[in-house]
Order: C-alpha cells, then sequence, then structure tokens
C-alpha cells in the first residue's frame, strides 16, 4: 500500500489502445515528457489513461444531475492508478471556434476590458452609467443593431451575379443561381412575368436589369412550363426570389459548407455603416479611456495596449492593474502581436493553445496536472524558448507538468521523461524508458535517443538549380505591406518565421492561375471527415478496392452479392441494428448517453450473412482491422490495393488500421493521408505541393520517412514549398524565404531570402541563429 504522500502517480497495468498492459512511474511536481514515435501509444498514456482517469474520478466525485451535462470520457482501460491529482487538459482542439469568438473572449480578457469601461471609463455628460455587458457584441444589450454585432455587412453588385453579360438569362447569365430545377423555375418565372430571358443580359433595359437582381418583392405568378414531348407538365404557383435574396439566404441558412462557399462567391462584405465595423452600439461607443473608445482599445497588439493602461482613479488603477497581469504571460508566449479583436478561427491550433495556457498562468491552481498536448506545435524555436520559462512557472507554482512532445529542446528542458515504443501501431506500446533525460543515452531501442543525443549534421545536401521562378506580390493582407517573393521551381522551399510574421498569408497567394503552376495541390491538416464513417480506407479509394476483391470471390457470386453488400454506409450488407456505425447509443436515466459496442455485430458493422465471405480466410470485418502493415502483407499480389497502401507505408503511417475512423486521427496523420493520397495518383505535368508545417506532431524519425517522399516530389520534377520551424528541414531545402523580423506589426518583410547557407548568416533574422546551429 502506498503512502497517501507517495510522491508518484503509479500506472499499472495500461492498456487503452495499443499500450500492452504498461506498468510506469512518474513523479509529482516535475515536467514530465512523454516522447515515442508517431502511434508509439504516448498520447494513450497520458490522455487517454492518465488524464482520462482523473476526468473519471472527477465525474464519481459530481453529483448525478449535474454529471449528465458533461460530456463524460469512459473508464480507461487500466489495472489501477494511484497517487493520482486532479488534471487539467490542454489538447489541440480540431473543434472550429466561431466568428464571434475572439482573442479576447478565449483569454477572458475582453471581460476585464469591459468591466473597465464599465466601472472607471469616461462618460459622456449626462449618460448613465453601462452594465458590462452592454460592452460586448454578443450580447444584445451591446450589439449595434444594424450588423447584429457581426462588425460586417454582405451585399452583392451586378459584376459578381452576371460575370459574362453577353449570355442571355436562358443560358445562364444570372451565375449566382441555383442550378437544375430551381433555376429552370426562376427563369419560367421571369419569362411569365413577360421579361425577355433570350436576350443577351447587357441588352435588357436598366430597370429590369435592376429589379431581377436585387428587388425585394417575392411575385406569386402561375407558370406553364413549356411541354416536353415525353410528360406533361401541369401548371404551377411560382414564387420569385431575386438572385441577392437567393444568395443571401443561402449564405445564412445553408448548412452545406459547399453551397456556402459558392454563396460567398457572390458576396462582398463591408464594414458596417452604423457602427464602422466596431460591432458595437453607439452608447458603448461614446465611453472612452485614457482618450479611446474600447473598440479602438480591442484594435491594438496586446503589447501596446499594455503600455496605455495607467489608472487615474483607485478603482481604475485596481482594474487595469488586473489587465496588465493578464496580458502578462501572452505576451511572454510570444503572442503580444495579437489583438483582443482577432477572430479566433484566423488563428492556428498552436497559438490557440499557447493563449489558453497564458490563461492556466493566471487561474492560480495548483496541486494539479497539466497534461498537455505538443504545445511546441507552431513555435519558432525563438518562441520555445520562452514556452519552457512558462511550464517551469506552472511546476513551480506547485503542479505536475505532463507534456506529450517531439521537440528535442522541450524534451532536453524535461526532468524526467517516459520513452514509448519502439514502433508504432502493434511494434509499440511499451515503456522502454522512464527516467532522468541524460539515462536515455543507453537505451538502445528508442528512436528518441538517436535523435536527442546525436547532435551531428547531417551530410551537406547538394542545391538544386531552380528551373524558373514563380514570383508573389507585391501583397498587402493581414501584416504583409506590399511584400514581393520569388518562389524557385523545381525546387523544395521553406517559408520560416516566428508566429505571426506572416508565413501563411504570403504562401496563401500562390494559386493555380500563376504562370508556371501546372497543378496545385495544397496539403493541410484539416480533418479527412467529420464522422467515424469516413476513415482512412474510404478516403485513399482502398476501400473500393477492397470491396471489389470481396465482391470478386467464388462464395459473393454464388450468393449475388455485388460490391455494394460491402459497404457500412448503404442498406444491404450492413448491420441494421447499429446502421453500420459499428456501436449505439444507450440513453440513461440522469447521466448521459454512452456508446458501446452494438449488441448485434459487436462492432463488427455487417450483418452475419456478410460476415460469411471470406477473402484469403478473413471476412471484410477483420480486414478493416488490419494495419496498414498488416494489409500490405495480405494484398500483396493486389496491385491497386498496393498503390494506396504503398503510398501510406512511405509516409510513415503503417501503423494505422484500415477502419480507424476520420475522428481519431491527429492534424499530421490527417495531412500525411492527404499527401498519401496525392502521391498514389499518377505523375500529371507540373504539380506545385503547398505543406503548411508537415512535421507538426512527428517525431525526428517520422521527419526523415516524410523529407525523403518530399525530396522524392521535386527529383521527379514538382516543386515543393513548407512553412515550417523544423530548422533540420530547413537545413535540407534548396532555398528559404525568412519573414519577421517579429509578429504582427513587427513583421511582414522577408528578412533574408536565399539558399540556407546564406540564411543562416542574415543580419536581424530571428530565425539565422538556429539555423546556423543545424548547418552541416
Amino acid at each position: 500500500m502506498h503512502s497517501p504522500h507517495d510522491p508518484y502517480v503509479r500506472v499499472r497495468g495500461a492498456r487503452e489502445h495499443n499500450l500492452k498492459g504498461v506498468d510506469v512511474d512518474v513523479p509529482r511536481d516535475v515536467l514530465a515528457v512523454f516522447t515515442g514515435v508517431s502511434g508509439s501509444g504516448k498520447s494513450s498514456l497520458a490522455f487517454g489513461t492518465v488524464y482520462a482517469e482523473a476526468q473519471r474520478r472527477y465525474f464519481e466525485s459530481v453529483a448525478p444531475y449535474a454529471r449528465r451535462l458533461i460530456h463524460q470520457v469512459g473508464a480507461p482501460k487500466v489495472g489501477e492508478i494511484t497517487g493520482l491529482p486532479p488534471a487539467v487538459s490542454l489538447q489541440q482542439r480540431r473543434s472550429a471556434p466561431t466568428s464571434r469568438s475572439s482573442v479576447g473572449t478565449v483569454t477572458n480578457l475582453s471581460n476585464s476590458l469591459r468591466m473597465l469601461f464599465s466601472r472607471a471609463g469616461e462618460y459622456p455628460p449626462g449618460a448613465e452609467r453601462l452594465d458590462s455587458d452592454a460592452f460586448s457584441p454578443n450580447t444584445a444589450a451591446g450589439a449595434c443593431p444594424e450588423c447584429h454585432g457581426l462588425g460586417q455587412v454582405h451585399g452583392t453588385t451586378e459584376d459578381l451575379l452576371v460575370p459574362d453579360p453577353s449570355l442571355s438569362i436562358r443560358e445562364g447569365a444570372i451565375a449566382a443561381w441555383p442550378g437544375a430545377w430551381q433555376g429552370k423555375n426562376l427563369r419560367d418565372i421571369l419569362d411569365t412575368l413577360g421579361h425577355d430571358v433570350d436576350r443577351p443580359w447587357r441588352e435588357l433595359p436598366a430597370g429590369d436589369r435592376e429589379w431581377i437582381l436585387f428587388t425585394d418583392e417575392q411575385p406569386v405568378v402561375t407558370v406553364h412550363p413549356v411541354r416536353d414531348a415525353e410528360r406533361i407538365q401541369r401548371p404551377y404557383q411560382g414564387t420569385y426570389t431575386s438572385a441577392r435574396r437567393y444568395v443571401l439566404k443561402t449564405f445564412s441558412d445553408t448548412k452545406s459548407p459547399t453551397l456556402r462557399a459558392k454563396a460567398e462567391r457572390f458576396l462582398t462584405s463591408t464594414p458596417c455603416r452604423v457602427c464602422g465595423g466596431s460591432r458595437l452600439r453607439p452608447e458603448a461607443l461614446a465611453v472612452t479611456f485614457g482618450g479611446r473608445n474600447i473598440a479602438e482599445l480591442a484594435a491594438l497588439p496586446l503589447t501596446d495596449l499594455a503600455g496605455l493602461l495607467d489608472g487615474r482613479t483607485e478603482t481604475a488603477r485596481v482594474l487595469t492593474g488586473d489587465l496588465r497581469a493578464r496580458i502578462g504571460p501572452v505576451v511572454e508566449l510570444g503572442l503580444g502581436y495579437l489583438s483582443l479583436d482577432r477572430a479566433a478561427p484566423t488563428l492556428s491550433a498552436g497559438e490557440l493553445q499557447r493563449l489558453r495556457l497564458a490563461t492556466q498562468l493566471r487561474s492560480g491552481l495548483f496541486g494539479v496536472v497539466y497534461v498537455l498536448d505538443e504545445p511546441s506545435a507552431g513555435l519558432h524555436p525563438a518562441d520555445t524558448e520562452a514556452l519552457l520559462t512558462v511550464l517551469d512557472r506552472l511546476k513551480a507554482a506547485g503542479n505536475s507538468v505532463f507534456v506529450v512532445e517531439h521537440h528535442l529542446e522541450v524534451v532536453r528542458g524535461a526532468d524526467w521523461l517516459v520513452d514509448v515504443g519502439p514502433g508504432a501501431g502493434e511494434h509499440g506500446g511499451r515503456v522502454l524508458y522512464s527516467g532522468p533525460v541524460a539515462e536515455l543515452a543507453s537505451v538502445e531501442e528508442s528512436a528518441t535517443a538517436r535523435y536527442l543525443f546525436d547532435e551531428a549534421p547531417g551530410p551537406a545536401r547538394e542545391v538544386r538549380e531552380p528551373r524558373g521562378w514563380l514570383e508573389v506580390g507585391p501583397v498587402t493582407r493581414h501584416n504583409l505591406r506590399a511584400v514581393t517573393a520569388g518562389f524557385p521551381l523545381g525546387a523544395f522551399t521553406a517559408v520560416t518565421g516566428v508566429s505571426g510574421s506572416g508565413k501563411s498569408t504570403l504562401i496563401g497567394e500562390l494559386t493555380g492561375e500563376l504562370p508556371g503552376v501546372g497543378r496545385l495541390v495544397r496539403v493541410d491538416q484539416k480533418p479527412i471527415g467529420r464522422t467515424p464513417r469516413s476513415n482512412l480506407a474510404t478516403y485513399t479509394g482502398l476501400f473500393d478496392v477492397v470491396r471489389k476483391v470481396f465482391a470478386g470471390t467464388d462464395e459473393a457470386r454464388e450468393r449475388g452479392y455485388g460490391v455494394g453488400r460491402f459497404s457500412f454506409n448503404v442498406a444491404g450488407g450492413r448491420c441494421e441494428t447499429c446502421q453500420g456505425e459499428g456501436f449505439v447509443s444507450v440513453e440513461l436515466l440522469f447521466l448521459p448517453s454512452t456508446y458501446t459496442p452494438c449488441p448485434d455485430c459487436g462492432g463488427a458493422r455487417y450483418n452475419p450473412e456478410t460476415l460469411q465471405v471470406a477473402y484469403r480466410g478473413r471476412n471484410i470485418a477483420e480486414v478493416l482491422d488490419l494495419t496498414v502493415e498488416e494489409a500490405a502483407g495480405f494484398f500483396a499480389d493486389t496491385p491497386a490495393a498496393m498503390r494506396s497502401l504503398g503510398t501510406l507505408l512511405d509516409v510513415g503511417l503503417g501503423y494505422l488500421r484500415l477502419g480507424q475512423p476520420a475522428t481519431e486521427l491527429s492534424g499530421g496523420e490527417a495531412q500525411r493521408i492527404k499527401l498519401a493520397g496525392e502521391l498514389q495518383r499518377g505523375r500529371r505535368g507540373h504539380t506545385l505541393y503547398l505543406l503548411d508545417e508537415p512535421t507538426t506532431g512527428l517525431h525526428p524519425a517520422d521527419v526523415e520517412v516524410l523529407m525523403d517522399r518530399l525530396h522524392g516530389l521535386v527529383d521527379a520534377g514538382h516543386t515543393v514549398v513548407v512553412v515550417e520551424h523544423d530548422m533540420t528541414v530547413v537545413a535540407e531545402a534548396d532555398w528559404v524565404i525568412d519573414l519577421g523580423p517579429g509578429g504582427g506589426d513587427r513583421g511582414g518583410r522577408v528578412v533574408a531570402a536565399g539558399p540556407p547557407r546564406r540564411v543562416a548568416r542574415a543580419e536581424g533574422s530571428a530565425t539565422a541563429p538556429y539555423l546556423a546551429r543545424v548547418m552541416p
């Protein structure tokens, strides 16, 4: 029995995901880093076991009424865990924040600023004091009534709605209208109303064009459709909707991302004329502090805002002191370039996670385990040093900090190291080492040890000669001011710079329309699907091949089973109890619904008849349960399957299961699946590949595998451009474009451009000293 003052968190028999009955002891009150190759099981240990168990214990202590309001995590598969304090998780959430969410709302700094204006603002003579809610664009009390607190008003123009005025309405002049029956219906109504739908648009009277596109009237008329010989069409009542009305309604109401994106092409977004884009009512904007209203202060970079906060009255002194103290950790984490009104969807996953980390620093909790998911993701080496300082402060406040991390500088800064491996998936799931960092050097099996202690740079690469250049600019967007840049064709380019320097904005200007680009492929980290029905096999097209193989077996032919029988998305072969999901939702009284494997198929997704068809001794559910690596052996003589499987192995994803739901994949895994999908397509002419931080979430061993593939693309005649913070990757590039020198207003310039050796010597570059350290 351990004493209640046991200084260790002791895990016994952890079997979550691929963990093989792991026993491990991790000391409390330290910075402990969990390392291992991608898919080795380190997240399963830190998040799936330690954090999940802390959550479960917390829920056990909560009243059942409150418990049903909280999304419950299942009990982890573990024998026991002792010495576990309460835990706080800071994961890189994949969910997209809403457009009303901003830096101010994520950090709660907006609340403090609103309180300052409410209690210590300078009001116009005779104006009554406003509650702090009146300074929020997200409340009825504060939102500008014209734009409902969004700051933007959507409109449209004739040029957008009718891009080609030489066409007639029947030929599709009004591009914004829907296609198929709905578009024909609108044309028939106009015809009935007496408009000429066969004359070129530009020849129609101006008044008619204005009415057709912009009227708010919705006349109802009886339409007599032109009769087709084959079918009789009866007259019907048709309601006219103008092009503007249709586009605005689609944009605001549709649930389809595709329709919404199409509608957006026909819209202009202009600042609201009533509030000037400030999103607030006039009464709130009339209140000032230090001569500025709340919208003006919220638009300033946080470093500038902190400098303006000084209170003359006692109330103002207390409130400004609190605000400055809250801004401190945000600036310390290298985010001082952000403003409070910066919309959360425009932030990277790394920026969002650091904002939440800064908020925790102010919370004053102690005796807690913080479990962090790659806090260095998206961080320039200069910002990583600040991150280590912040993690040390969390520890100094009396907390334990458990971090899943690949960044070698963070690993070196740890007090304790838990290395999981040795490989990924089935080849991982064991704790190879748990102890002080230096002693990992003696663990021969560890992939981490090879990179952590061997600091000798790799062999120097020959820099490729470009075939030509892609010229971009001058670009003035976000913080870029008339920036021009040249990207070499047939070469590997790395775009570098501190967070917020303008890297993503610059590569966003590379489009398929630029001369010299045959085909453009953006490989981002967005999920490959939003539901468990979407998986690795369906995304890569491998599932189609597998279904054909099963449909081609003698057993399937005898039973008359076609390809559709082996899909879990349509009725026929799937288990109808769970509709091919593999699990069912169980409603519990007073508790949240919980998911359990389907009682009929046991999670197999198919009905018993479908599962009776076997190919080489395995049914379709068993094949979906194979890892990519196992499947490569199983389908070795099926060329169509090997095309997909080979590219997945090439990008280091051999450990994933074919049926692994899209919802369980990390951003880095989703990005590499997309890259594999691209690699398996035949080489069709020159392609420009754009990758935004492709090494995020990758162990150095996996980075090597990925780099081999990317260099292979360039050697095959393509062009690769990456935004990257990993200096070993940058050192291997042919050309580097370094932005900066700082973030936000202090960035947005090209500080240096050239081969890595030249950029490593550049004056005034935040990247140069770190690049110089790894140059051969």
